[in-house]
């Protein structure tokens, strides 16, 4: 929508020179969509101020006034109150064909049909509020007592399925958050709810589809314009006890939870990015996290998706989880590469994790490799990595579901988790991953992933080895 009411407010002004100005800006509001005002009126008079047409005091001038103009123009059309200064409506789809196999003869190929959608609505407020809420797809999750608790927490993907029936949407993110400092030199800001995930790490600590819900607290500082530290700290709810009873659940004979003790994930990073020129950048982190009653955790209690962690017969995790995190990347970027549009970038990454609460398998590393980077037209980017991540090393529900293995039965990490045997995603598994991904257009891509696995920990004789194939084609709006 374009709003011509600037066009009187701007071109009306006296004096030669601003009325010259407003008569540009008006003809600019008629040729551009409202939310790319503001950026493009920006430019033609900074261009006015470069060709000494325009002192910089009058442009400012010229700039408060188009910007009231605009925002009373835009509060009018939209219908929004005055305490709101924009809104963003935004989503996606994907559609996926995908494929588990496992080298155990008892294992059969399963090959699923799904789709991800999500939309979302952001909406900025004056006092640097901002208020975020997002629906998305996904199949149904129950409780081991059969209680509908939602959807799945580390997937959105809906399996095509069910004879055609009516399928589900979830809150998928709910938030507010508040942004008191933001200048050229830090930014501090806050935010409640359920939330996308403020770390900086790969999915080797947190599926990129978990939501955490709780509190997060971001700081940004640019020392200078090659030089930015970033700091992150967050506590997310896992579970709520209620009398004992957690999610509503009816707790298995022999199985007790203390009320009071409800399962908390508290997590603090930082991480140092660095420009040392137009080619060159690097990053360091190091991050901490510590989960807070992780004897309220049993395996019989919370509907987990993953598998690996050590376990009781009773399904209680046998270790606490405090692991420290190490994390560093650098990039460098050509001129141009055969096949690919731009500068080219090739960036080496790495990430090691280890928690110091368990007494053995208490390691994860991943080293990878990225030629390229997609998201705009005709641009692609390949990725590799290694990954090995030990049984204990963080806590299995929180990773990569798409990243497992098979478990043939008598499998020790199998015991207490109340699982037959099967292909699971989680700790206890190494291997590799390739994937590669075409834009075709700034908002549609192509993408096919496939991991290569076995488990770390395995009963003699058994077989472990699996593979999972996805295919996606992805559409942004």
């Amino acid at each position: 929508m374009n709003f011509e009411i600037r066009i009187g407010f701007v071109a009306l002004r006296s004096g030669g020179k601003n009325l010259v100005a407003g008569s540009l800006l008006a003809a600019l509001t008629l040729s551009v969509p409202a939310w790319a005002e503001s950026n493009s009126n920006d430019a033609l008079l900074n261009k006015l101020v470069e060709k000494g047409i325009l002192s910089a005091k009058e442009a400012g001038d010229l700039k408060t006034e188009a910007d009231a103009s605009f925002t009373k123009a835009y509060r009018a059309s939209s219908g929004m109150p005055d305490w709101v200064t924009n809104y963003k409506l935004y989503g996606d789809f994907r559609g996926r064909f995908e494929e588990n196999n496992a080298e155990d003869s008892a294992y059969h190929a399963r090959d699923r049909y799904r789709y991800r959608v999500r939309l979302g609505l952001d909406v900025m407020m004056i006092d640097q509020f901002d208020i975020g809420l997002r629906v998305a797809s996904g199949n149904p999750q129950f409780n081991p007592g059969g209680t509908l608790v939602g959807g799945q927490p580390i997937t959105a993907n809906q399996d095509l399925n069910s004879l055609e029936s009516r399928k589900f949407l979830w809150i998928d993110a709910a938030y507010a958050k508040w942004t008191p400092i933001e200048n050229n030199d830090w930014i501090l800001s806050g935010t409640i709810g359920k939330m996308d995930n403020p770390f900086l790490l790969s999915n080797m600590i947190w599926d990129y589809d978990i939501v955490p819900e709780g509190a997060a607290l971001q700081v940004v500082h640019t020392f200078t314009d090659k030089q930015t530290l970033k700091g992150n700290a967050g506590a997310f709810v896992l579970d709520e006890l209620n009398q004992g009873n957690p999610s509503g659940s009816t707790l298995p004979a022999g199985v007790t939870v203390s009320p009071s003790h409800d399962p908390f994930v508290y997590g603090a990073q930082v991480v140092l990015e660095s420009k040392w020129s137009q080619k060159f950048e690097s990053s360091l982190g190091v991050a901490a996290f510590a989960i807070e009653s992780v004897e309220s955790l049993s395996a019989k209690v919370q509907p987990f998706y993953n598998s690996g962690n050590s376990r009781d017969v009773n399904g209680f995790l046998k270790n606490h989880f405090d692991p420290i995190i190490g994390t560093a990347s650098a990039t460098y970027k050509l001129d141009s590469f055969p096949l690919y549009k731009g500068v080219f970038p090739i960036k080496v990454s790495g990430e090691y994790m280890n928690n110091p609460a368990a007494s053995a398998n208490n390691e994860a590393y991943r080293v990878g490799l990225t030629l390229g980077k997609s998201g705009k037209k005709h641009t692609w980017e390949i990725n590799y990595r290694y990954q090995r991540m030990e049984a204990d090393a963080w806590f299995d529900a929180l990773v990569d579901d798409d990243n497992g293995a098979y478990y043939a039965t008598g499998n020790p990490q199998l015991a207490g988790t109340g699982k037959a045997n099967g292909w699971f995603g989680g700790t206890n598994v190494r291997g590799h991953l390739v994937q590669a991904t075409y834009s075709f257009t700034d908002y549609f891509n192509f993408a096919f992933t496939y991991y290569l696995n076995d488990l770390i920990i395995n009963a003699p004789g058994q077989s472990s080895g699996a593979s999972h194939f996805m295919a996606d084609l992805m559409w942004k709006f």
